[in-house]
């Protein structure tokens, strides 16, 4: 459950990143219609496509963390996610390029069908803008993969993917209403604290790997392995089931009798 609301923790404040990368976007978006409510429904439609597309992306790294888990890596992979969260904001360096998306061979081709649709100017358009959206180029997505894979999980890496997408909504479609709300100042000093954020959440993720048997924070091994911590537990309710039945105390009774 930590880790779920660590993804809505990242998504929440590093909407305020979001509003500098694609605040423009969200600001020339072709809401259009009559009144407040298709306008909101054009905003809505395009931070949902943005959600749907992270939440398919955490479905893909979600496949490629439970592979690391079934082989015994979770425990690492977790790690290893976290201290890549936490290098990415004390090294940023060498993630500039990433960022920028100059080695993201598909990111031209993302932002023409973006035009494309703009031109639309539809509840549809809407939808799939924020559905290419999701895909450009931005750090701050990266590291929500990372903290995906790190789960090692399906369903727990689409939830943290999902979380993470809702958690910039209402930023996002704020601006996307109103045009930009808050001053630069303001925008200046809140990014200040998303580092902080990332790092947190990467502390979380490495706490995890450990295993040292903190509740909820850092689970011990068994619990880390959802399968194994359920079928520990099933057999531990059989066992405490059996020993319970009926029968089981007719035979201490046949046993106490000779």
């Amino acid at each position: 459950m930590e880790i779920l609301i660590s993804g809505l923790l990242l998504g929440l404040m590093g909407s305020f990143h979001c509003v500098g990368m694609c605040g423009p976007i969200a600001l020339s978006l072709p809401l259009g219609g009559n009144n407040i409510f298709q306008k909101i429904t054009g905003g809505m439609l395009y931070n949902v496509g943005r959600t749907v597309t992270y939440g398919i992306m955490g479905a893909f790294f979600g496949i490629i963390g439970k592979g690391f888990q079934i082989a015994g890596f979770q425990k690492w992979i977790s790690i290893i996610m976290g201290t890549f969260m936490i290098a990415a904001i004390l090294l940023p360096s060498l993630f500039k390029k990433i960022n920028s998306g100059q080695s993201i061979p598909f990111a031209k081709s993302v932002r023409k069908g973006m035009q494309q649709m703009f031109a639309k100017r539809s509840f549809g358009g809407l939808f799939i803008i924020g559905l290419l959206n999701g895909l450009l180029p931005c750090g701050l997505v990266y590291l929500a993969i990372a903290g995906a894979i790190g789960t090692g999980d399906l369903y727990l890496s689409i939830g943290f993917m999902v979380l993470f997408g809702l958690g910039t909504l209402p930023m996002m479609l704020l601006v996307s209403m109103a045009g930009n709300l808050l001053s630069l100042t303001i925008r200046n000093r809140i990014n200040k604290v998303i580092p902080y954020v990332v790092v947190f959440v990467g502390i979380i993720f490495i706490l995890r790997g450990l295993s040292l048997g903190i509740p909820y924070l850092s689970p011990p091994k068994e619990k880390l392995n959802p399968e194994i911590h359920m079928q520990k537990t099933t057999n531990e309710d059989t066992k405490a089931a059996v020993k319970g039945s009926c029968c089981h105390a007719k035979e201490n009774t046949e046993n106490n009798a000779e």
